[in-house]
């Protein structure tokens, strides 16, 4: 079905009820055919036809991954949260396990058309023209990445570039020879592209490109990061969010730079005090919960997304009136880590640490010894440096750090190529716990 363009432009009411009719309609499918949700609905007491306001659908007990990961444990390997038999599924997904055990994930053809609508909403609100040409330099597996936005620019009739199982430079080289205007990777992988172009004399502010959309991580909206990419690909940088398990629902739109605008056509959308789980006023950081309304094949109700953000108070420039998180996704509650009483989150460190252009790659490693916290970063400075211009850089950082965060760092420069290259998520934070 095509999206409803002017419910975005509707009054707070409107939009709400659309969500209840469209949770209502969902739920009526899902009760008794859905073993995940029938059991669950049993055991909070929530009888699922009473669901019929914004009280009653509150009183569905908040759900956390954990419970679909021991859910999968138990039921492998999909789980119970199927609606329907396991024939009537096409598609099958897995999550990235960057955060613990992988989840995979079903789809129904209609759950997929549903993911379709999502996308076409998404690539409306970035301003994608009939005759772009969008390139996906990343290669096609079962974590969801950028299949559903590939499959999505195809339905629209977008001229759609794979660049699966390419190097780096072939997949530069597939931008300029097809003359691509738009690029779908990660935020990682769009500074990545700019350092081989850089080794390889290719200046990408002269390309065709205009936008690149930008997912899996939260740099696409961390001020630094976002003016390198934009910088120097001479380009529009589009963030946007989504899960593999709750669908694509996030997008920084063309009017509203450095927020995320929520589909709330396709989805509801709270945000809660992380350790209370209730709701907090607009305009304070919380952990945002979503329950999706088209993907009936397996669904999620009151999910905790375990990303924090914070509401937008302003109005958008557009006039439309979803949700827009300020700043994007700021972190992740289960990505927080605390030095010397300084609770730390490291989309934080490596904002600070992309201020510095001189600085290609990075790793942090978040050791304990004896009871205490202690961070190492390391650096790898762009080939170009001398050794005092390397040994001033990691003092400055030292500086940076230290005025910044109130605590000593470890700095630390590696050589060229020293640290690990991303084509998907980056994996700069570890922890070792001695």
């Amino acid at each position: 079905m095509p999206f409803d363009e002017q419910l975005a432009f509707a009054d707070r009411a409107e939009i709400q009820s659309h969500q209840l009719k469209s949770l209502q309609k969902m739920i009526v499918e899902i009760d008794g055919k859905n073993t995940f949700w029938t059991k669950r609905f049993s055991d909070s007491k929530v009888t699922p036809s009473e669901i019929r306001s914004w009280d009653n659908f509150q009183k569905i007990p908040i759900l956390d991954k954990k419970k679909l990961v021991e859910d999968q444990s138990s039921h492998g390997p999909y789980g119970t949260n199927l609606t329907y038999s396991i024939d009537d599924y096409s598609r099958l997904h897995q999550t990235s396990g960057t955060s613990g055990n992988p989840l995979c994930w079903l789809d129904t053809p209609a759950s997929w058309d549903w993911f379709m609508n999502c996308w076409e909403q998404i690539y409306s609100l970035v301003g994608l023209k009939p005759e772009d040409r969008i390139v996906f330099p990343f290669s096609f597996g079962p974590f969801i990445g950028f299949w559903a936005a590939f499959e999505g620019s195809q339905k629209l009739g977008n001229l759609s570039l794979p660049g699966g199982g390419m190097s780096s430079l072939a997949r530069i080289n597939l931008i300029l020879n097809h003359q691509a205007t738009f690029v779908c990777c990660t935020p990682t992988y769009a500074l990545r592209l700019l350092e081989v172009a850089e080794n390889s004399g290719i200046n990408l502010r002269e390309s065709s490109v205009r936008g690149l959309i930008v997912a899996g991580e939260p740099g696409g909206n961390i001020p630094a990061v976002k003016e390198r990419i934009e910088s120097g690909w001479g380009a529009r940088l589009f963030d946007h969010w989504g899960l593999t398990e709750i669908g694509a629902l996030g997008i920084e739109c063309e009017e509203s730079p450095g927020s995320l605008t929520i589909l709330e056509s396709e989805c509801i959308a709270e945000i809660v005090n992380p350790e209370t789980l209730l709701p907090v006023e607009k305009g304070v950081m919380g952990e945002l919960i979503i329950t999706n309304l088209g993907r009936w094949g397996s669904p999620l109700i009151r999910y905790r997304t375990g990303d924090l953000v914070v509401a937008e108070t302003e109005p958008c420039p557009s006039g439309r009136k979803y949700l827009r998180l300020a700043g994007g996704i700021l972190s992740r509650t289960d990505d927080m880590f605390m030095i010397r009483g300084n609770n730390v989150y490291p989309s934080s460190i490596e904002a600070a640490l992309r201020e510095f252009n001189e600085i290609v790659e990075f790793q942090v490693v978040v050791e304990t010894v004896q009871s205490m916290a202690h961070l190492k970063i390391q650096i790898e400075p762009k080939p170009s440096l001398s050794k005092e211009e390397t040994e001033n850089l990691v003092h400055s950082v030292g500086i940076h750090i230290k005025d910044r965060f109130n605590f000593q760092a470890e700095i630390s420069a590696v050589p060229p190529e020293t640290l690990p290259r991303f084509e998907l998520k980056g994996r700069r934070f570890h922890r070792n716990d001695k």
